[in-house]
């Protein structure tokens, strides 16, 4: 309602100035209209929300969904944990490969001094176990890749009222994905502005409990 105000008020003292400058001769009174609608557009721009917080005005946006995710606090947060986690996994399966290896080396140096038929059930055993190491670090790289693919639901769906709240603010119909557009113009990206209000909002997501992620 201040906003409104203002903007009328404005638009009056502009109405005043321009009829107070004007020569005391008679005007077109189709130029003194357009005078007045244009005195009164520039108000409602100067005072509405948008404009003065850098918010574009379009019934379009775009975003750059990527970097809307990898840039902000959030995205990073889940950055670190992943890496931690496959780093972790990483020298796991360094360990169990030396352990491996050195197990098939004494195999294949007791193979002379071993009856062929127990040196068959030897090595069928140790191939059995090397296939379940396999598939055992094979789950959990696949929990890792689901953990992040989770965070990242997550983080879309907590991030949608967020965006909702910029369209409101803008006046636009839609956000369109910018990866999908051939060309655009800069000023109708919001994705550094979205990655500032959802930072600001969801900080880095860690008091978050979204359900199906995991927690640090």
């Amino acid at each position: 309602m201040r906003g409104i105000t203002l903007s009328r008020l404005w638009a009056a003292i502009a109405l005043s100035t321009a009829l107070c400058a004007a020569p005391t001769y008679a005007q077109d009174s189709a130029t003194t209209a357009a005078q007045t609608d244009l005195a009164a557009q520039s108000a409602e721009r100067a005072f509405s929300p948008g404009y003065n917080l850098g918010v574009p005005s379009s019934p379009l946006l775009t975003l750059h969904s990527d970097r809307l995710f990898s840039e902000s606090a959030y995205g990073k947060r889940i950055a670190r944990e992943m890496e931690g986690r496959s780093a972790v996994l990483m020298a796991e399966n360094r360990r169990i490969e030396a352990e491996l290896r050195a197990e098939e080396l004494d195999l294949a140096e007791r193979r002379d001094s071993t009856e062929p038929e127990a040196f068959r059930a030897l090595a069928k055993a140790f191939d059995q176990k090397v296939q379940e190491t396999r598939r055992t670090q094979e789950t959990k790289f696949q929990e890792i890749a689901s953990a992040r693919e989770e965070a990242q639901r997550a983080f879309r769906r907590t991030s949608i009222p967020i965006l909702e709240q910029l369209m409101a603010e803008t006046g636009a119909a839609a956000i369109l994905e910018q990866s999908s557009i051939l060309l655009s113009a800069e000023s109708i990206d919001i994705t550094d502005l979205a990655i500032a209000r959802i930072d600001a909002v969801l900080g880095d997501g860690s008091e978050l409990n979204e359900p199906g992620v995991e927690q640090p």
